[in-house]
């Protein structure tokens, strides 16, 4: 039930059948919108419902500045982050393992059972031109992997983490760019200053 101008949806149907991990893993790499309401109903049965756990996920990491009231990040007057907060956040995934590699993949090929019980394939791409190859960081930096994310009300963004030339990590990230150019211009400003 996206409606959405330039929402990324990954086809999903009601009634596919869909590991969560496929769902998480295409909704960290690809940004499907309609795979972060499926992994919200799956959780909490319903999307505020679930947009209560991650309210109350984010004060007990002391996002305070943040409310949630969807699952995938499309623009509502009542949902809001900061810089800050989205850095907190971002800490708290790349504590584990299996969400730091998702956010690595260049591709992920998901495998389900759609409604009407046919076995189907899907090949999804990340968004992060970094991974994808199209645009080198500055010399020093190694892009782990990152979560990008746009709206006609916040922009182009983009969260990563990164290595510099000493193996030390760093989350950085810029919000609400032109464009994607712009928005990979500034970030590579941003890593330039810890090459």
């Amino acid at each position: 039930h996206i409606t959405e101008s330039g929402a990324k949806l990954c086809g999903i149907k009601e009634g596919d059948k869909i590991v969560l991990k496929d769902l998480l893993t295409v909704f960290l790499i690809y940004s499907g919108n309609d795979a972060g309401i499926a992994i919200a109903d799956h959780i909490a049965g319903s999307e505020q419902a679930f947009a209560e756990l991650m309210n109350q996920k984010a004060k007990e990491i002391g996002a305070v500045d943040t409310h949630f009231v969807n699952s995938h990040g499309l623009h509502d007057e009542n949902h809001y982050t900061t810089a800050y907060d989205i850095y907190l956040m971002f800490q708290q995934l790349v504590q584990y393992s299996e969400l730091k590699d998702m956010i690595q993949m260049k591709s992920y090929q998901m495998n389900y059972i759609n409604a009407d019980g046919k076995d189907c394939q899907v090949t999804y791409s990340t968004t992060n031109q970094y991974l994808k190859g199209n645009l080198n960081p500055p010399d020093g930096i190694t892009v782990i992997g990152g979560k990008t994310g746009t709206t006609n009300a916040a922009g182009h963004c983009l969260t990563i983490l990164v290595n510099d030339s000493k193996g030390k990590e760093y989350v950085a990230l810029v919000l609400k760019a032109e464009g994607s150019d712009s928005l990979y211009k500034q970030m590579n400003q941003l890593l330039s200053k810890i090459g």
